[in-house]
């Protein structure tokens, strides 16, 4: 399998892009294709590698007949080569109609007739619309002929042949004038969305044999030594050896407040250096960096459509048609049914056909998509596809994992228990030798609490038995460090304490001989947080814990979750989230920490990841990722996710309105090719402005 990353240049027609998608599907040997109108940027996945040359040729040949003003780009390194064709192109277009509109006001300020005034008007004609005669011929010969090229080329010839010189000039000179502002407009948004995303350093310091060069981020390796300058951004992951200093990490995590930065710190490419000179040792390669997987998701999201932008193409390709085949009925049937005047109905046909491009529709929406996808983005919530960013909106059941997610994560030992003629201090050393090799927190901050060196020597037969705890053999005894599971597997009796914090109770030769207490302390404003997500229309909150009942029920009622399940293995949880889909009548979201929580993140209709920050295994997991571990961000995002849709929906009211009003009064001669021009391209540059206001990001 190889995928094929093109940049079409200059493509500013929606209608066009979905064709261009359709058709390279099409072509053989090709799996799947996927054009993101927004960057531009087509992506093909072939089936056999050699035969990518042929494929890409055969991709030219259909954005060519379609759109031949387009340039394609193939992607080289992971860059595009710039292009500033489009620039020319709008300057030529420019002339264009600056030279056929003074052309159309001649035969009026002359006051010309018979011949003359024809020849003017057709040569006017020729200058603004040969590009889109020849387009729409083009398509017609390749058996795609329903587009806005074949609806204003038959308008407008249509026109001339009932003696509407000036309105057939005008129609299509106005188009083109729209086109134009159309173009810039999504020009426009694209700018704004990336310089959204315009976090990547373009270079860095690198340190080589005592100076300093300045390198493509590319072509540093991990341990390779760079520097950042006051003022510049961290192109790559690493972690500071030397220097002290402010980042603003807002480009990553959203936060505004400046993190402060020394040695022995790690920083995150994208991170901007304030004021220190820093020295990092890189620890990721450019295409592992943070940077580069936020954009390469951010830019793999618009593959990911929403179902009202699949709705809107689909509704295009037969809207399009349906009103070619309408305005044909109207054309012919009354003159040649009822009697009617022939230059009247075909006058009303082409107000029709000049109207049925459905171009506001097919380019807003996915502007609104990505708008609020690189909006979110910029707060550090990445949202991995416009279908989640729509499905945010019917979430009515949010289920949490406690450690983590509701808590802050860090341990700490509040409390040892000791039995059977041992001391506390023994307790601790059991189990901080037993816990050695292990990576879960509560071990970690055993072995914190015990703090001194241990002697590893000691442990033999070590055995972590996954969501129970840790057999071992230590100085010969066999010990069990875990839960009232491990210990009823085993047939140990415990003697239970009432205590809040999560237990670890540690046996020793068959015999329970202590218990130790770590407490986990709640983040701060967690309370607040989780009532501003049910304030976003969500009906339930559920906590899923491996904690025991008691602590998993007094964290809840702190933080206000409704229900809660404690005592759960990983299995459990994946057990009870199927229940809980199964009872929800909108979608279900979990949340985790994106590493431990990855069986429930995938079966979950969403799966969000809290300080998923340079997290493989979050950002694999989960559909969301927020980059910082705040759980506020979760309804900021549902925020941006409500917002965008109402744009979307004012989008397609407003389109759809206007277009049907203006059908109407076209059908019964009462609106002219004028309203028609207005109701097709200024309806769209209406629709695209408003499809910016989707980067707007309220907190």
């Amino acid at each position: 399998m190889k995928e094929i990353v093109l940049q079409l240049e200059g493509l500013n027609c929606a209608g066009c892009a979905a064709k261009i998608e359709k058709l390279t599907k099409d072509i053989e040997g090709v799996d799947n294709a996927s054009l993101d109108f927004v960057s531009k940027n087509l992506k093909v996945d072939i089936a056999e590698e050699e035969s990518w040359k042929a494929i890409v040729d055969e991709i030219k040949s259909i954005v060519n007949r379609l759109e031949p003003d387009v340039k394609i780009i193939e992607k080289d390194n992971n860059n595009f080569k710039v292009s500033h064709n489009h620039e020319n192109i709008a300057n030529k277009d420019i002339y264009r109609i600056l030279l056929s509109g003074i052309l159309f006001l001649l035969p009026i300020l002359l006051k010309l007739d018979g011949m003359a005034r024809l020849g003017i008007y057709l040569l006017a004609y020729i200058i603004i619309g040969s590009d889109i005669i020849i387009r729409a011929f083009r398509n017609l010969i390749g058996g795609q002929p329903f587009d806005e090229n074949f609806l204003m080329t038959i308008a407008t010839v249509g026109a001339f042949m009932i003696g509407e010189y000036p309105e057939g000039v005008a129609v299509m000179l106005f188009y083109q004038i729209g086109e134009l502002f159309q173009g810039m407009a999504v020009n426009h948004s694209r700018k704004s969305i990336s310089s959204l995303l315009d976090i990547r350093s373009d270079y860095a310091n690198l340190e080589r044999n005592g100076e300093l060069i300045v390198v493509d981020p590319q072509e540093v390796h991990i341990g390779d030594n760079i520097v950042i300058k006051p003022g510049e951004k961290v192109p790559l992951d690493g972690l500071v050896i030397q220097g002290i200093s402010t980042v603003d990490t807002s480009n990553i995590t959203g936060e505004s407040v400046p993190r402060r930065i020394k040695a022995g710190d790690r920083v995150l490419s994208g991170f901007v250096n304030n004021e220190g000179l820093l020295t990092v040792q890189v620890e990721k390669e450019f295409t592992e960096s943070t940077v580069s997987k936020i954009l390469d998701l951010v830019e793999n999201a618009s593959s990911k459509k929403a179902a009202t932008e699949k709705f809107i193409t689909k509704f295009a390709r037969y809207y399009t048609p349906a009103v070619v085949f309408i305005a044909l009925v109207i054309g012919l049937f009354p003159p040649i049914l009822l009697g009617y005047d022939f230059k009247d109905w075909a006058y009303r046909a082409f107000v029709f056909l000049v109207i049925s491009c459905p171009c506001a529709l097919v380019i807003s929406i996915p502007l609104g998509f990505f708008g609020g996808i690189g909006g979110a983005s910029k707060i550090g919530v990445l949202i991995k596809g416009g279908n989640l960013l729509e499905a945010l909106n019917e979430v009515d059941t949010m289920v949490f994992d406690k450690t983590g997610t509701l808590t802050q994560g860090t341990f700490h030992v509040t409390q040892i228990y000791s039995y059977n003629g041992f001391s506390e201090e023994d307790i601790l050393e059991l189990a901080a030798h037993s816990e050695y090799y292990s990576n879960h927190p509560i071990g970690q901050s055993i072995i914190r609490a015990y703090g001194k060196e241990i002697d590893n020597a000691k442990i033999e037969d070590y055995k972590e038995i996954s969501g129970k705890g840790i057999k071992a053999r230590i100085d010969g005894s066999m010990v069990l460090v875990g839960n009232k599971k491990l210990f009823e597997d085993n047939n140990i009796d415990i003697d239970e304490k009432e205590s809040i914090g999560s237990v670890a109770y540690v046996g020793k030769d068959g015999v329970h001989v202590g218990t130790i207490v770590v407490s986990d302390q709640l983040k701060e404003n967690i309370a607040a947080q989780i009532q501003s997500i049910k304030a976003m229309s969500v009906k339930e909150t559920i906590m899923l814990s491996g904690d025991r009942e008691e602590t998993a029920s007094k964290v809840g009622q702190v933080v206000g979750i409704d229900r809660v399940y404690g005592n759960l293995l990983p299995e459990d949880k994946v057990r009870i989230l199927e229940q809980i889909l199964s009872e929800s009548k909108g979608k279900v979201a979990y949340v985790g920490d994106g590493v431990n929580d990855a069986p429930v993140l995938a079966r979950a209709d969403i799966g969000i990841a809290m300080g998923g920050l340079g997290s493989d295994a979050a950002i694999e997991a989960s559909d969301i990722v927020i980059m910082t571990d705040e759980i506020g961000k979760i309804a900021t995002g549902m925020k941006i996710a409500k917002n965008t849709k109402k744009i979307v929906v004012q989008n397609i009211i407003l389109a759809l309105s206007i277009k049907l009003v203006v059908l109407i009064l076209g059908g019964f001669g009462k609106a002219s090719m004028w309203e028609a021009v207005f109701a097709d391209v200024g309806v769209s540059i209406i629709a695209i402005l408003n499809s910016i206001r989707a980067l707007k990001v309220e907190g």
